[in-house]
């Protein structure tokens, strides 16, 4: 399966990205927001990155999908997008996402989001979407807002990060189906500007 927006394609991993993952992971800018990123940040890392979200795509009932991000301009993997915790009977998931640090500010996370927003509640029929953020990460935070995700309140002391070893607050948001249909034309007329 395959999403494709004007300047990405959200796609399948493949083994062969892993050098791209390396060089956006280990970003120590990057790998402190990601619960999940070690740092250093080594080949085995994005190896293992890799076989687990391939194991999700091979899984026959999917309770979750990682799509690479791939820049078509450059054909080369720039972050990742999810969903995953995917609860068929309460209609609802999360989403988490990540940029390589070259390519932040440039409407790329913006433009993935709104492709699997559209993927999570036209095609998956899911009812309500939540996001995580580092309290301290502007950019997750301000990002779940632009898409009109709403503050559902911070978790204390909640999520620790390898990259730091630290335990941090995590702001958590909700996105209802009937508000993303609501406010789409409004986000995609953010996304023109770039």
């Amino acid at each position: 399966m395959i999403l494709e927006t004007k300047r990405l394609i959200l796609r399948k991993p493949k083994k062969s990205d892993w050098k791209d993952i390396v060089e956006g992971c280990k970003e120590l800018d990057v790998a402190k927001n990601i619960s999940t990123i070690p740092n250093p940040y080594k080949k085995k890392d994005a190896e293992l990155f890799i076989e687990n979200a391939l194991k999700k795509w091979r899984k026959k009932d999917k309770d979750g999908y990682m799509f690479f991000i791939e820049l078509k301009d450059e054909k080369k993997v720039i972050g990742s997008t999810s969903l995953y915790s995917i609860n068929k009977l309460s209609k609802k998931a999360k989403t988490g996402s990540w940029i390589n640090k070259k390519y932040w500010r440039k409407g790329y996370i913006l433009e993935a989001k709104i492709s699997i927003l559209d993927f999570a509640f036209n095609k998956l029929k899911l009812e309500k979407l939540e996001s995580g953020a580092r309290v301290k990460n502007r950019a997750s935070n301000l990002m779940s807002k632009n898409l009109g995700f709403k503050n559902e309140g911070t978790k204390r002391k909640s999520t620790f990060y390898k990259a730091t070893n630290e335990i941090c607050d995590m702001n958590i948001y909700g996105l209802l189906k009937s508000e993303w249909k609501e406010n789409r034309s409004k986000i995609i007329k953010r996304l023109n500007k770039y």
